[in-house]
């Protein structure tokens, strides 16, 4: 739920139980997580602001890429709001091994969507197909999404190159 290295093992509370008990057994305070997020990372940090308002995005209430940003190439998030800082930094979310992890699923993502390219230009559009979609199902998921929102953006091309684009909005328009 944090991370996106689809290792969840652990249940968290998001809003930790020491500040409220009465939310222990509410649904949507309960979050898949690593246990390196979990244990390691959150353990009971919960931050808020002045005025008690909290600084962790609440993926249950929030959209995260209202307050991150992922930069592909090198597969760090960068903050945009106070919200995302807080996150980055409780969760560790630019910890090496992620870094690592999202540059390398940026960089697989481009050989899949390649190979689908080719796979079209051969009329082999059921394989094609099939390769698109499993990528949703690879770790770091989130890497996949900020591809998709920057098709459109200047410069897509030169980031993630013309046969990428390509098979990007191809795999937009096969799941609209």
């Amino acid at each position: 739920m944090y991370c996106g290295d689809n290792l969840g093992t652990d249940i968290d509370h998001f809003e930790p139980i020491s500040r409220a008990p009465l939310r222990t057994f509410d649904w949507p305070n309960h979050l898949l997580a690593c246990s390196f997020c979990n244990s390691n990372q959150k353990r009971g940090i919960f931050p808020c602001n002045s005025k008690g308002e909290r600084l962790l995005i609440d993926p249950t209430a929030e959209d995260p890429r209202d307050h991150l940003r992922l930069v592909l190439r090198t597969g760090e998030y960068r903050h945009l709001t106070a919200k995302g800082e807080a996150t980055i930094q409780i969760f560790g979310l630019n910890r090496a091994d992620l870094v690592r992890a999202r540059a390398g699923a940026f960089h697989t993502r481009r050989a899949v969507l390649c190979h689908a390219q080719t796979l079209l230009s051969e009329d082999r559009k059921d394989d094609a197909a099939w390769c698109l979609e499993a990528l949703a199902e690879e770790p770091h998921a989130s890497v996949l999404h900020a591809m998709l929102r920057s098709v459109d953006m200047p410069g897509a091309v030169v980031v993630l190159g013309a046969d990428v684009v390509a098979a990007l909005r191809i795999r937009r328009s096969l799941i609209s």
